[in-house]
Formats: structure tokens, C-alpha cells, sequence
């Protein structure tokens, strides 16, 4: 489980506190390539209430926040069909750092360096509780997934495909 240490502020904490929201914070060992399965383990949750944060970007290379489940990967034929481009794909790691200001491993929807669109898988708000990277790498946050909408320009799409 979490150990009770104190966690330094990140982009993300400061805006959830902004914003007037409770999270919890969950404090893991990180592990390099280890992405969603790791940080479920170190928790002792479920990985589909371990959201992943994807920063990818549209044909005219405009990027966008994914949100999905741990466990799932994003169909972005479906994504790109559901929000109107041509085509979707994930952005290089330089790329995506250089739009969310967090460095792959530690990206957080929340307080990014550049606005972009967010949209979210839409079964993720059927979840009591989620757990979402808080802004470093190791570090996630937990909050009520039915405050995403209140907090980021949320669109709910369908795009989850089994495995990761």
C-alpha cells in the first residue's frame, strides 16, 4: 500500500488544490518501462483504476490528452472517427514533454504546460475511484472520477480495446 510521506507540490497537485479538490496521494516505487501494471501492484488496486494519461496528437499534429484505462489501449482509428480527424497517434516522448511539461512516466492531465483537448474513455467515470498520475514519476493521485468533467474540458469517447 502507501507509505505516509510527504510529496512535494507538482503542476498537478497545486491545480486539483486550485480547484478545490480531494485527492489522496499514493507515493510508489517507479519503475522504468514499468507503466500501469507497476504502479497497480505497488498499490495493491485493480489496473483498470490506474488511468494512463497519453499525450498523442491529430494528422495536423495538434496535440490531445488520452485518458484510459491501465489495462486497455486506445484504438485511435476509433478515437480519430469519434472526434473528427483523419488519423491519431501518439506523440514522441520529446514531443509530448515539450506540450505537458511532464516527462513520460509522469504525466498528469492536470496543470499541463500547454492547453490541449482531454478526452476520456467514457467507462472510466462508472468507477467509484480512480488513480491518475499526480505530476512525477512514482506518484499518482486518487480522486472521484465523476469530478474529471467539473475539472478538465472532458469529452467522453469509446475507444478501449482489451490489453495494453
Amino acid at each position: 500500500m502507501s507509505r505516509k510521506e510527504h510529496i512535494s507540490e507538482t503542476p498537478a497537485t497545486q491545480y486539483l488544490r486550485r480547484q478545490r479538490v480531494i485527492f489522496s496521494e499514493h507515493p510508489y516505487q517507479y519503475e522504468e518501462h514499468g507503466g500501469t501494471a507497476v504502479s497497480s501492484r505497488e498499490l495493491g488496486v485493480e489496473e483498470h483504476r490506474v488511468i494512463k494519461t497519453l499525450i498523442m496528437q491529430d494528422e495536423a499534429a495538434k496535440p490531445l490528452v488520452v485518458l484510459m484505462h491501465g489495462d486497455c489501449k486506445v484504438s485511435t482509428k476509433n478515437l480519430a472517427r469519434q472526434i473528427g480527424c483523419k488519423s491519431v497517434e501518439p506523440c514522441t516522448p520529446e514531443v509530448a514533454q515539450r506540450h505537458s511539461g511532464y516527462l513520460v512516466g509522469g504525466t498528469s492531465p492536470f496543470g499541463t504546460r500547454r492547453a490541449m483537448p482531454v478526452y476520456a474513455e467514457k467507462s472510466i467515470l462508472d468507477l467509484d475511484r480512480i488513480y491518475i498520475n499526480g505530476g512525477r514519476r512514482g506518484f499518482l493521485v486518487g480522486i472521484d472520477p465523476k469530478l474529471l468533467p467539473s475539472i478538465l474540458p472532458v469529452t467522453l469517447v469509446s475507444c478501449a480495446l482489451p490489453g495494453q
